[in-house]
């Protein structure tokens, strides 16, 4: 089997269509987060740059659908989940 080539993770990311950090393509595999060694489930966006990434609280919802987010700063590594 050939290893697939992956695009490569950006510096920032947003799962919300409607951002301009959106990227289709990068979402065609699974991506994790980790910020300070710990993986992150519940991400919504991030910079590896700035070292910060924006969490859901809880099921609270904005006025306009969107969920609350929170943002938690430190050392931030996105990575392509391995593919079972």
């Amino acid at each position: 089997m050939s290893e697939e080539q992956l695009p490569e993770l950006p510096d920032r990311l947003s799962v919300n269509p409607k951002s301009p950090h959106f990227n289709a393509d990068v979402f065609q595999r699974d991506i994790g987060i980790r910020i300070n060694g710990k993986e992150k489930t519940n991400v919504e966006e991030y910079c590896v740059s700035e070292g910060w990434i924006k969490v859901a609280v809880g099921k609270s919802m904005d006025r306009h659908g969107n969920p609350l987010t929170m943002t938690l700063k430190g050392e931030v590594e996105p990575f392509y989940k391995e593919r079972k």
